[in-house]
């Protein structure tokens, strides 16, 4: 769907105070529709002393969030520091309809329960990075389920469904001959209201989402009101620094990872994507980054700004104290010692073969990725290099290392 093509409006002269807000929104960001329109809302804001309604809708479709939520997460954080009312929207309706945004075939709707267990730790988590004091916690049943069957109907007739084929996903489907079902057209349209009853200025949203942002828009103004701007937020790489954040890759930082791996977890990310990572997630100002890659030009070690970045991820998510302690281990372990905190682990069939021993200590996942792994030189026991892939372990007690971070105080009788 393309954004509306609206005429740009002559913008007054902004003060030094919205330009910095616009500054500050706009850092980091994809898209940013229509910009014009956001800075004369900033401009009203400012002169009538009346709060932006910044909307946020996430559906409580998994448990955990790692880093890739927060980005969204973050900028709706700066947002709220500038003043604005935020509104952290739990989807509990149209979680049971299923976002179709990226997907090639139907996503299976939750039952209610898992949606309400999903929501409680959402938010638990989301708060980790929002002022909860200041967030508007509103779910979208309040709204939709009073609809009926005649209000969606209603609802319904002010979408057409070529307007709705215009989204890529549907699309595709539709020209690959993949089912789509009736109810996922009414996706889009649910989130489109949520805007509507919220009476939103400003939306945010990964980039997968911009056509659901702008059905709303357009929702808004076939009601009467003042349309929202858009926001998108990039999708943030993983630690490999090439695919998407995502836990069923296993490139992913979750956010109540113990301190200790969530701090070599970044300390791992190439000195390059360390950048991006600042400006999505850091909340330096723009003045501090700039000083920051001066100094790295200037002959300062990367490194360095890598573990403030790391120290300070530690510190939203957990503490101060948990990340001094995680950058003491993360030292230790980059001396080759060994970290306080590993797993302990009785096993018994002595002799064992290396590959089952590490196998069954749960540092690799089949014994043939053990053996490669002590083909590769990834293997200590007690700190010394294994590179017998035949050696059968005696019974006793000793210390097993796979690769940097992986650890278990191994028992074997």
């Amino acid at each position: 769907m393309q954004s509306p093509s609206l005429p740009e409006s002559a913008t007054p002269a902004l003060s030094e105070s919205v330009k910095n807000a616009l500054a500050i929104t706009k850092r980091g960001v994809d898209e940013l529709l229509i910009e014009s329109e956001f800075a004369q809302k900033l401009a009203r804001s400012e002169k009538t002393g009346v709060p932006l309604r910044i909307k946020l809708g996430l559906d409580p479709t998994a448990p955990d969030l790692h880093l890739g939520h927060t980005v969204v997460l973050n900028k709706m954080r700066q947002l709220q520091d500038l003043g604005h009312t935020v509104i952290f929207l739990i989807g509990d309706f149209t979680s049971m309809i299923g976002d179709p945004s990226g997907r090639n075939q139907t996503r299976p709707p939750l039952t209610r329960e898992q949606i309400e267990d999903n929501a409680k730790s959402y938010f638990e988590q989301a708060t980790l990075v929002l002022d909860a004091n200041k967030t508007e916690i509103r779910y979208n049943s309040e709204w939709s389920d009073p609809l009926g069957a005649r209000g969606m109907i209603q609802l319904a007739s002010r979408y057409t469904v070529a307007r709705m084929m215009e989204r890529d996903d549907f699309t595709k489907r539709y020209r690959a001959g993949t089912p789509i079902s009736v109810h996922e057209f009414l996706y889009p349209l649910m989130q489109g209201y949520d805007s509507v009853a919220l009476k939103s200025d400003l939306e945010l949203g990964g980039t997968d989402q911009k056509f659901n942002l702008l059905v709303g828009r357009e929702l808004q103004k076939d009601y009467g009101q003042e349309p929202q701007c858009i926001l998108t937020m990039p999708l943030l790489e993983g630690l490999d620094g090439v695919e998407k954040m995502s836990k069923s890759k296993g490139n992913y930082v979750g956010i109540t990872e113990p301190a200790n791996t969530m701090f070599a977890k970044i300390m791992s990310i190439s000195d390059d994507m360390m950048w991006r990572y600042y400006e999505l997630l850091s909340s330096c100002s723009l003045d501090e980054l700039a000083g920051l890659k001066r100094a790295v030009q200037e002959g300062r070690n990367p490194r360095d700004i890598k573990v403030a970045f790391a120290q300070e991820m530690v510190t939203r998510f957990h503490d101060r104290q948990a990340a001094d302690d995680a950058l003491a281990d993360f030292m230790n372990r980059s001396k080759g010692g060994i970290p306080d905190d590993i797993p302990l682990c009785q096993l018994s069939g002595a002799p064992l073969g290396i590959g089952q021993l590490l196998k069954q200590a749960n540092l690799c996942p089949s014994s043939s990725e053990a053996l490669r792994m002590v083909e590769q030189g990834g293997v200590r026991i007690n700190g010394e290099v294994i590179h017998d892939r035949n050696l059968q372990v005696a019974a006793g007690e000793f210390v097993l290392q796979v690769g940097k971070r992986k650890f278990a105080r191994v028992t074997l009788a």
